[in-house]
């Protein structure tokens, strides 16, 4: 038995732990970049916190997914003078965008050059900018992970930028900033946090850390997103941040598979939140897992498994959960602007995506369409 398993340096979980967030930015220094969402006012208790401080930090809007032209302004805005850390305050968007900055305005190269794909996908030269994750989703995970997504519109792809140092220096999971989210919103973010458990466990990369999270929260999860949506409960809001974190985790360590290798060429030529695409693809890709299977074997236990724990949650198993989700207001991929012409080359291009290699069960170009079709 042989892994490593990377997270951040201190993780402070619960309803309340945002309040530390100005005295442990201070152990870093005074100049303090806090990266948002496009709603400047979900920010304001933040921002009045460092000014009763007597801090008076810079600030970055993220108004969507980061794409390459935004990284770049900003690098550009802040490398003459970089903060002493970088805080990211939002949903999984606004952690990326963090992850970047923090990341790239130390570096003396152009921002191309460090994307994997379409870039050199250049190691980077110094280390990041200590950086601490507010997450205001519960979804992508992305505070304890080693990487960031970034949009190349020109290319109409998703990449991204990856580096174990990455990992934010401090985590700050806190429901209270996740509660009351548009149930859209929601839905999307909470079937990202449950395939983001589900997919480390099923992965060629699992390992005994990995698998001891996934195991835990992948019951949890379930429960929980439904109970999310549809009531908008405290107590679940609790156990879904809990199990995105814990996916967040797993996926750092461990990889992914098909939904994600689908995900960031379908967000690129789509512009479709990532959650929703993983939500939508999620189904259509455990019935592949489930056909390719032998018995007897161990991937097929714990795909089965797997499928147990979305029975008992959902009436009639996976077609349950993707029915639910249609219910819920969950869009299928032609509502998300794909089309069956399009489904050949962004089969092609999955196929080489770096999620993919992690998926337990190599997929033929066909076999990658068939996914697309049934989840249109």
């Amino acid at each position: 038995m042989r892994f490593s398993y990377l997270s951040p340096s201190a993780l402070h979980f619960g309803r309340g732990q945002r309040h530390q967030t100005v005295e442990l930015a201070r152990t870093y220094g005074a100049t303090i970049l806090i990266v948002h969402g496009s709603n400047a006012a979900r920010a304001q208790w933040l921002l009045s916190a460092f000014e009763g401080a007597g801090l008076n930090p810079d600030t970055v809007a993220c108004h969507n997914e980061p794409s390459l032209p935004q990284i770049e302004e900003a690098v550009a805005q802040f490398r003459s003078h970089p903060p002493d850390v970088v805080i990211g305050l939002g949903g999984g968007s606004v952690m990326d965008s963090a992850k970047a900055l923090a990341a790239l305005i130390p570096s003396s190269g152009p921002v191309l050059a460090y994307l994997e794909g379409v870039g050199e996908g250049r190691a980077l030269e110094h280390p990041p900018i200590p950086m601490i994750a507010l997450p205001t989703t519960a979804g992508t995970g992305s505070e304890v992970t080693k990487n960031a997504v970034v949009a190349v519109p020109d290319q109409g792809v998703k990449v991204s930028l990856r580096d174990p140092r990455m990992i934010p220096d401090a985590a700050i999971i806190d429901p209270d900033l996740m509660q009351g989210a548009p149930r859209t919103v929601a839905l999307a973010a909470g079937l990202d946090a449950v395939t983001q458990v589900i997919e480390p466990y099923l992965t060629l990369k699992a390992n005994p850390m990995t698998d001891a999270l996934a195991a835990a929260a992948i019951p949890e999860g379930l429960g929980a997103l439904r109970k999310v949506v549809e009531s908008d409960s405290a107590e679940a809001w609790d156990k879904l941040a809990w199990v995105s974190t814990c996916g967040g985790l797993a996926l750092a360590n461990a990889g992914l598979g098909a939904v994600h290798g689908f995900a960031g060429v379908i967000g690129g030529q789509t512009g479709a939140p990532h959650g929703e695409v993983c939500g939508t693809l999620l189904p259509a890709v455990l019935r592949s897992h489930l056909a390719h299977a032998e018995a007897g074997t161990e991937i097929a236990r714990r795909v089965a498994w797997v499928n147990d724990r979305i029975e008992e949650q959902f009436e009639g198993g996976i077609g349950g959960l993707a029915q639910w989700s249609r219910d819920m207001g969950l869009r299928g991929l032609g509502a998300m602007g794909l089309s069956p012409d399009q489904y050949h080359n962004i089969a092609e291009k999955s196929g080489k995506a770096s999620s993919m290699k992690g998926n337990p069960f190599t997929l033929s170009n066909a076999e990658l369409v068939e996914i697309l079709a049934a989840s249109a």
